[in-house]
């Protein structure tokens, strides 16, 4: 095993790559387990690979093994069983945790450019292994900022990450004894409709405020300028599509890997790499703006809307219009306190952005 945590990837006898999540159930399921009956024999836990990783949301490859993967999860238990059985547990698992798993080192250590970073790495004592031994409220307030075992608030929704969401929403619970991950994450797993509506109409929203931009850019030859439009349109569709579909959108590093899966991104894909790459990308866009107004139309969230693209006003370039899809979204929500929350204007693409 190679000592700078690239396993899986450059030593000539590394094991052959297992998807983070299955080679975490196994960890489970093999070694953790039966030590933890031996450590806490009859404490009710549950276990589970959820939180930040690649792995989490399906996305590891044998480049992920060189920082913050292999076989770790979070073993749940009931926080009044935390401090009087959590030290036991780590220590047991430190003591006699297997040194390899499936040809992985259980051991992680800090890196040497960053400490806070961890990395696989073979050792002949103690195990530094990567269980996490907590209860779900201490867990769940530090991942995301608030206590989801109490009335979630609007607030609670808008303030936390896309990111943040789709990590304890995604993953895998390999047990639950306790009976309390599966209910949480249930009601993690989607926005409350009218939040939902607000959400959409915030990006049908911002795709309006910039849709003449790309050709006006293109018209006085500022092809950067304009690529840099379309690029940034682009991201608004790719995130609109995926809440549209009932995905929470990751961050940036796996924003595409998400939107292909999903079946009107394998669709926009060719589309709007098209629009990145291509000399007309404003039709390019001006496809992709059609297909997700087709799309918002197929889910009857408001009645129908127009979904053709059109001039401009006196201007020739192709635009959607798009407020007219916030403007049907916001008139269905019900929760005036909801209703009345502000959409972004042009102010929240950058400052001093001009309306013309």
């Amino acid at each position: 095993m190679s000592t700078t945590g690239t396993a899986g990837m450059s030593a000539p006898n590394a094991p052959a790559f297992l998807p983070g999540l299955e080679l975490s159930r196994r960890f489970y399921t093999e070694a953790v387990r039966p030590l933890l009956e031996e450590a806490a024999p009859g404490i009710p836990h549950s276990a589970a690979r959820i939180g930040s990783g690649s792995e989490v949301l399906g996305f590891d490859t044998a480049r992920s093994a060189d920082h913050e993967w292999g076989p770790r999860l979070q073993l749940f238990l009931r926080a009044r069983d935390v401090p009087r059985h959590a030290g036991r547990i780590r220590h047991v698992l430190a003591e006699h945790l297997p040194k390899t798993f499936h040809g992985y080192p259980t051991n992680f250590a800090p890196t040497g450019e960053a400490k806070d970073i961890r990395v696989m790495r073979a050792t002949d004592g103690p195990v530094h292994h990567r269980v996490e031994v907590t209860h779900a409220t201490a867990w769940f307030t530090a991942t995301l900022g608030f206590d989801p075992t109490s009335p979630l608030t609007t607030a609670d929704w808008l303030t936390t990450p896309t990111q943040r969401l789709a990590e304890v929403t995604a993953g895998a619970v390999f047990h639950d004894g306790l009976h309390t991950l599966t209910p949480l994450r249930t009601t993690l797993r989607w926005y409350p409709h009218d939040l939902w509506l607000h959400l959409l109409a915030r990006h049908w929203q911002l795709l309006s405020h910039e849709e003449a931009f790309v050709g006006r850019c293109g018209e006085v030859g500022d092809e950067l300028g304009s690529a840099v439009v379309a690029a940034r349109q682009t991201r608004h569709l790719m995130r609109l599509c995926l809440l549209m579909t009932r995905h929470y959108p990751p961050y940036s590093k796996w924003l595409g890997s998400a939107f292909a899966r999903i079946p009107i991104g394998e669709h926009l894909t060719p589309v709007l790499t098209a629009a990145l790459t291509a000399p007309d990308r404003e039709t390019h866009l001006a496809t992709a703006y059609e297909a997700v107004a087709d799309l918002h139309n197929q889910l009857r969230l408001t009645d129908r809307v127009d979904p053709a693209t059109r001039p401009y006003h006196s201007r020739p370039y192709r635009v959607l219009h798009a407020e007219r899809f916030a403007q049907a979204l916001t008139a269905r929500i019900t929760d005036p306190a909801i209703r009345d929350l502000p959409l972004p204007g042009p102010e929240d693409l950058e400052p001093g952005h001009p309306t013309h």
